[in-house]
């Protein structure tokens, strides 16, 4: 969890100073593999993996200049629903990259698509639903989100997979 709390520290003191990013991503966020993130077998724990994730998507409003909008509509995100697959290890100091972008959306939330990259290796990838939550308890929709930001268009077509995969997840 300190590692959690000094790459997100990092991550709000450096955006300013890093290359802008679209709402929509591609977003690149690099990381470095800490002694707190493994585990017994000297590879990144399953469950760090996840918090990485958050961290690239802070990354990602912040680069898309989007923090200040949605604090001043009183609005934040959560993950309502998120899948992951593991293709290699990530082991001690290694350098990677999560390439993080927006795939689409339905009425309710956002489709991400996360990325870990090492070099040309993709070592992990991750699809997650993301809802936006008002501070009052609402819930605004995706379109209300996108209004924020002048960005109201349709969403493009979600790979088959994540149109299956959140097509179960949705709120009933």
């Amino acid at each position: 969890m300190v590692t959690f709390f000094f790459r997100v520290v990092f991550a709000v003191l450096t955006a300013r100073f890093r290359t802008r990013s679209n709402l929509f991503g591609p977003c690149r966020t690099r990381f470095r593999v800490w002694p707190g993130d493994i585990d017994m077998l000297f590879h990144v724990n399953n469950g760090v993996y996840l918090t990485m994730l958050d961290v690239a998507r802070v990354d990602l409003l912040l680069r898309a200049r989007a923090v200040g909008v949605l604090r001043a509509h009183g609005v934040y995100p959560v993950v309502a629903a998120q899948t992951i697959r593991y293709r290699r290890s990530l082991r001690l100091f290694e350098r990677f990259e999560i390439e993080t972008r927006i795939l689409g959306w339905d009425e309710l939330a956002f489709l991400v698509s996360h990325e870990f990259r090492r070099g040309n290796d993709v070592v992990a990838e991750a699809t997650v639903r993301w809802r936006f939550l008002e501070r009052g308890g609402g819930k605004p929709t995706a379109s209300e989100i996108l209004d924020l930001f002048g960005a109201r268009a349709a969403s493009p077509a979600l790979p088959p997979f994540v149109a299956a995969w959140n097509e179960q997840q949705r709120e009933r």
